[in-house]
């Protein structure tokens, strides 16, 4: 009995072939027709790479030991997160693939950089505990970045739901930097930034509501007043980074859980 001979493929379409350093993505024309786009945009993604090396630096020198260095590169990684989505916005430049991008580089940055920080200068000294801490932090960022992702559209933009991840590691690299500044050895207060660290990664996982800041119109025009206190306030943060920025990212961490137990008195007492 022959065998059936096999029927050849069908050729691969060309537009499967892609190069592995190239991205489509679908889009319509000004007369609605679909149309596909090739590449990536440039400008807002070289701010991600930037935030991300960032967040890479801070992680070679908290494993050399240089943690003011790698807290302020956690900081820097913050700015330019910043920067990328609004050049995005400005340059009307946003696409899916700078959307997952920018998820990415967050995660190294803000989920795994703060996290290796917190256990490198006093998590370590707990064993098990901490890195176990370590990991809450680690599990709270990716969980919060993928429900970030999946509610894009669908939720309120003046509020993050759960602290956000740059202000999460805002407040655990600025503990480490305002303590490590003056010479104070993580060892000893291990405890106390076990409790911050795992606080941190609770609150990015929770339902409690944030400000975003993101309705301040930035291209309207303002009082002169308003330029004074933007310059008194660099000044500030400039007299003292390490502690200010630390106050900073304390105040609205716990912003979040005050405002809700003040929401759920005044549902009681109307209740």
């Amino acid at each position: 009995m022959s065998e059936r001979p096999e029927e050849p493929s069908a050729a691969p379409d060309a537009e499967s072939l892609l190069p592995v350093d190239e991205h489509e993505e679908e889009g319509h024309d000004d007369q609605g027709r679909k149309v596909r786009h090739r590449g990536v945009y440039l400008l807002p993604n070289l701010f991600t790479t930037a935030n991300l090396f960032a967040g890479f630096y801070a992680i070679i020198n908290a494993m050399n030991g240089n943690y003011y260095v790698a807290a302020a590169a956690v900081f820097v990684a913050m700015v330019l997160d910043g920067l990328d989505g609004r050049v995005a916005r400005m340059t009307n430049t946003q696409s899916a693939f700078g959307a997952e991008y920018d998820s990415l580089s967050d995660m190294v940055a803000f989920g795994v950089a703060p996290a290796l920080l917190a256990f490198e200068w006093a998590l370590g000294s707990l064993g098990k505990v901490g890195w176990m801490v370590a990991f809450i932090y680690v599990a709270g960022a990716a969980l919060r970045l993928a429900r970030f992702n999946t509610q894009i559209g669908s939720t309120d933009k003046r509020y993050f739901i759960g602290l956000a991840s740059p202000a999460a590691a805002g407040v655990v690299a600025g503990t480490v930097w305002a303590f490590s500044d003056f010479g104070i050895q993580g060892s000893k207060m291990a405890f106390v930034v076990a409790v911050l660290v795992a606080a941190a990664g609770m609150l990015m996982v929770s339902n409690i509501k944030y400000h975003s800041f993101k309705d301040l119109d930035l291209k309207g025009r303002v009082p002169f007043v308003a330029i004074l206190a933007v310059v008194l306030g660099f000044a500030v943060v400039f007299s003292d980074p390490p502690r200010i920025l630390l106050i900073i990212f304390l105040a609205y961490a716990f912003s979040g859980p005050i405002q809700y137990l003040l929401q759920l008195r005044r549902r009681n007492r109307t209740a």
